[in-house]
């Protein structure tokens, strides 16, 4: 999907975050629908570590809010998206631009509504491998991201778990 001039400008906004912007991270590509996202870490003097490869910081720093951000765009406001849990395993140097390519598809947000019909809260696993031009993998990032409705908050739902639990 093409990018809108919308998702160009949220692009713009995105990469001038003070927060993300001090990753070195940059995004270059947002499809119009936020169901598609693409960034890249250049190996620069603001990634550049002691040892000359790029910052592992700089590495998890610039994928870490982009699933959650994507899901809250895709979903919509009437949910709650958090950052639950992350982990990284590092499996090479960066010694040249490593590459992320982020996907929502429209499958897994119709089976996270569905899963919400029945369920307090879910929780949803995704990794994302930083890659070099070659396709060689240099580091692998599984975020979980926490999911509820916000009309259904958590003290309301524990009270209709204990009620159903009483019959």
């Amino acid at each position: 999907m093409a990018e809108s001039l919308q998702s160009r400008l949220q692009r713009w906004g995105f990469n001038h975050f003070p927060a993300f912007r001090g990753t070195g991270g940059r995004i270059t590509y947002i499809a119009s629908d936020w169901r598609e996202l693409r960034l890249q870490i250049p190996l620069s003097r603001r990634t550049r570590n002691y040892v000359g490869t790029i910052y592992g910081g700089s590495m998890y720093g610039a994928v870490d809010p982009v699933y959650m951000v994507m899901l809250i765009k895709t979903l919509g406001s009437e949910y709650v998206v958090w950052d639950k849990t992350a982990s990284i395993r590092f499996k090479k140097p960066g010694r040249s631009t490593l590459y992320a390519w982020f996907h929502v598809p429209e499958e897994e947000t119709v089976a996270i509504r569905k899963a919400l019909e029945s369920e307090r809260s879910i929780d949803r696993t995704y990794t994302i491998d930083l890659l070099d031009s070659a396709g060689d993998s240099h580091a692998t990032i599984e975020k979980v991201i926490y999911i509820r409705r916000k009309d259904r908050p958590a003290k309301t739902q524990i009270v209709e778990a204990a009620g159903a639990a009483a019959q």
